[in-house]
């Protein structure tokens, strides 16, 4: 039987600070982090799906969390083929570009600059990695990303890229996982032992998938993203700003405990992020699994 971490998608969200989860002596960047690290064994970093994060900054992450405290981080967007703001590159990377242009992609760079990008990004993670703290990259790739051969090839060049981090693989586009295609999908990922992120997620829409639960290596990472009716909202807060009820989480919790007992290390992540929204679900589901005997769950630790 594996261990199974549970904890949110984020510490700092505006919102959260804003909800009284913190106690009100909590109320620097370093209180905010050893505060949620006594709270939860583990957390997954957004926001270096919007910028890099910088070395020295992620080597103080490593330093303010316990010993055995775990960070998933999400991958640059560009990396993972969505729009990027140009000012999201380092300053010395960024091209020349019409002023009116919102957002650049990967085809947009000449390939000197990606590989620095790729580089600059994997060596600024190191510091957790070395900490033993790093869970995986998640790559969570777009609607527009469909089951391919040559989509095959660019997550397995991800995966080299990354090295010797380990990528877990997130899909939006439902081709990946529809009835034909599943066992494909599954196969590969297994092949390769590269994490298959399940997700819990509005059904019926363009980047619906359906919540597969599956192992395909020896970690394995559930995602719940909420079930808003406002999910085609521009508003990142009304698209998961969604509190799952008890009975939700009682409907999840068995499966959850099965596939913790087909792995060494399960993740899960709540990603309903608005006010504690997150928070709150993550406890009431880590009190459900700790309730399941065969299901082993970690506990959160005090720092050192």
């Amino acid at each position: 039987m594996g261990e199974i971490l549970v904890g949110t998608a984020s510490w700092t969200d505006k919102t959260l600070l804003a909800s009284g989860w913190y106690p009100p002596h909590v109320t620097t960047a370093e209180e905010r982090l050893r505060h949620y690290a006594g709270q939860f064994p583990l957390v997954e970093v957004d926001s270096t799906y919007y910028a890099p994060p910088a070395e020295d900054t992620v080597r103080l992450w490593a330093d303010r969390t316990p010993p055995r405290f775990t960070f998933d981080v999400k991958a640059f967007s560009l990396l993972t083929r969505h729009p990027t703001r140009p000012a999201a590159l380092p300053k010395d990377l960024r091209p020349e570009v019409d002023p009116d242009k919102r957002n650049l992609y990967v085809q947009d760079l000449e390939q000197a600059v990606v590989e620095q990008v790729w580089d600059r990004f994997v060596s600024a993670l190191l510091p957790l990695w070395e900490a033993g703290k790093l869970g995986a990259v998640l790559f969570q790739f777009p609607r527009w990303f469909p089951i391919s051969r040559g989509n095959k090839h660019y997550i397995l060049e991800c995966k080299r890229r990354c090295d010797p981090l380990r990528i877990s693989v997130e899909f939006r586009n439902h081709t990946w996982m529809s009835e034909e295609n599943r066992a494909e999908t599954l196969d590969f990922l297994r092949s390769y032992g590269l994490p298959y992120v399940c997700v819990d997620m509005p059904q019926g829409y363009p980047d619906s998938v359906p919540p597969v639960v599956a192992a395909t290596s020896d970690l394995e990472i559930v995602r719940f993203h909420g079930h808003s009716g406002k999910w085609t909202s521009r508003d990142i807060h009304e698209r998961f700003g969604y509190l799952y009820s008890p009975e939700e989480l009682e409907e999840w919790a068995p499966k959850l405990c099965e596939l913790g007992a087909e792995t060494p290390e399960t993740h899960v992540l709540m990603n309903n992020c608005y006010r504690d929204y997150a928070q709150t679900n993550a406890r009431q589901l880590a009190g459900l699994l700790s309730a399941i005997p065969a299901c082993q769950v970690r506990p959160a630790e005090s720092h050192a």
